[in-house]
């Protein structure tokens, strides 16, 4: 795919993260995968991104990700799929390439490893990882990864392959800033854990998308949130966000990683054997799964932006 083509995509209709399952060895699960993608894919995400944030990538070994990006795209179809990549430098390089070589259609630039950086040496690691590959770039702003706008406006000069800006910051001011700079020159992705939860206040600041981790496991709500939000139907998202997203909320919030554990345990009760999580994450208690199982219990069936319903299977 040519990244103006991923820019596109990513511009326009709901993203997610498919969860990476692990067998009882802890090693990646492939046919376990390969169905969630494939059924992940029929409900029309515009892209997956696999071995992202909440497909563990901090957990993978590098090469894992090959296999995992490989599996992805002979699952999904006609859907785009994007690749997580990060670390240092010469191994996001190295990450980047591999993962263009096994079929991804894009690069999703992750935080670089442990340290804070300035901003000059930053735009020389997301220059480098650009100059790699031929594929279209997302960078993703958060925690010791924050590209400032003048910054930004150096590189999308610099590397035309750089397409996105994914943000996980929660900085309006900031993100404002470089949407209205650098205008329709990339796609803007909102990228805050359950970015549900902050998807009015991102529009507002021109991104028209964000990415849905609860996708993983109940899409038919995900989609249907989406839908209303373009919509402008602020009382259907206000009832979601009352109905479902905040009781998950109050789960993820239990422990730190549950923004990931969480998910999984979501993908376990909708039929999948996606395994538990790699160390340093833990999984939900039991009493934990058992309070999400009764939220997703409470919350189907739900229509779909297509009209249809979807049955969620739920187990304690």
């Amino acid at each position: 795919m040519q990244p103006d083509e991923l820019k596109k995509r990513l511009s326009d209709g709901l993203l997610s993260f498919p969860v990476t399952p692990f067998d009882r060895d802890g090693a990646f699960a492939p046919t376990v995968y390969a169905d969630h993608v494939g059924w992940l894919a029929g409900f029309d995400a515009s892209v997956l991104f696999a071995a992202g944030g909440t497909g563990e990538f901090f957990s993978l070994a590098p090469t894992e990700v090959p296999e995992i990006i490989r599996t992805a795209k002979a699952a999904a179809g006609n859907t785009p799929i994007v690749a997580g990549c990060g670390y240092g430098t010469r191994i996001a390089v190295d990450l980047a390439r591999a993962a263009e070589a096994a079929g991804a259609d894009g690069i999703l630039l992750l935080p670089h490893y442990l340290i804070d950086a300035p901003q000059a040496g930053m735009a020389a690691h997301v220059r480098e990882v650009c100059a790699a590959v031929h594929i279209g770039v997302i960078v993703y702003n958060r925690d010791n990864a924050i590209l400032q706008p003048d910054t930004l406006a150096r590189l999308v000069e610099d590397c035309p392959n750089l397409v996105g800006f994914k943000d996980g910051s929660g900085d309006i001011g900031l993100v404002r800033e470089v949407t209205a700079r650098l205008g329709d020159r990339m796609a803007y992705v909102g990228g805050m854990p359950t970015a549900e939860l902050f998807a009015e206040a991102y529009l507002g600041a021109g991104f028209s998308t964000y990415s849905s981790a609860v996708f993983n496991f109940v899409p038919d709500i995900a989609q249907e949130f989406y839908r209303a939000l373009r919509a402008g139907e602020r009382h259907q998202t206000e009832a979601i966000l009352r109905d479902f997203f905040y009781p998950f909320m109050a789960i993820r919030n239990r422990s730190r990683g549950y923004a990931v554990a969480a998910i999984k345990a979501g993908v376990r009760q909708a039929g999948f054997d996606a395994g538990r999580v790699r160390p340093p994450l833990t999984d939900l208690t039991q009493e934990e799964e058992s309070l999400l199982a009764e939220l997703i219990a409470r919350n189907k069936p739900v229509a779909s932006a297509q009209g249809h319903r979807h049955e969620v299977q739920t187990s304690a």
